[in-house]
C-alpha cells in the first residue's frame, strides 16, 4: 500500500485543521477486530443505540470511556486456574478480552448504558448547541 504525505496541504487549510486531521486519519488504516458483534440503531431523529453481544462478561468486566470524539468499550476478564484445565470437545463461545472503538460525530453524547441478557446497550444523543442551529433571517428588518 502506498502512503501519501499530506503535510504540504496543511498550509492550505487555514482555520480548518480539523478537516486536515480527518483526511490524515482516513488515510491511516487501523485494523480492528470484529469481536464482539454489534448493531447501531437509529431510535429517533437524534437518538442512537449501540448494542453489543457480550456473552460471558459481567458489568464489572466492561469499561466504557469517551475521550474527545472516540467511544471505547473494553472487556477484560481473568480466567481462573480451574478453567484453564478444562478440556473442550468444541469451543464456540469466545472468552477473550476485547476493545472496540467507535468514532462519534460532533455534538454526540453518551447518555447511558445498560446490560441485559448478555447485550450491552449504549445510548447516544446528538445535542446541537443553539449557536450551531440554522437561523431564519427576515428580509427588510434591520
Amino acid at each position: 500500500m502506498r502512503n501519501i504525505d499530506l503535510s504540504p496541504l496543511y498550509r492550505s487549510f487555514i482555520g480548518s485543521d480539523h478537516l486536515a486531521n480527518l483526511v490524515d486519519a482516513a488515510s491511516r488504516t487501523e485494523k480492528q477486530s470484529t469481536y464482539p458483534p454489534y448493531n447501531i440503531e437509529l431510535l429517533g431523529e437524534d437518538n442512537y443505540r449501540i448494542t453489543m453481544a457480550v456473552a460471558g462478561f459481567s458489568q464489572d468486566h466492561i469499561s466504557i470511556e469517551v475521550q474527545e470524539n472516540t467511544l471505547t468499550v473494553a472487556g477484560k476478564v481473568e480466567t481462573p486456574e480451574s478453567d484453564k484445565k478444562r478440556e473442550f470437545l468444541h469451543k464456540g463461545i469466545s472468552e477473550r478480552n476485547f476493545e472496540r472503538k467507535f468514532q462519534l460525530g460532533d455534538h454526540v453524547e453518551v447518555t447511558g448504558a445498560d446490560m441485559k441478557n448478555g447485550l450491552l446497550h449504549i445510548d447516544l444523543k446528538r445535542v446541537i448547541p443553539e449557536a450551531k442551529k440554522p437561523q431564519m433571517i427576515e428580509i427588510g428588518k434591520a
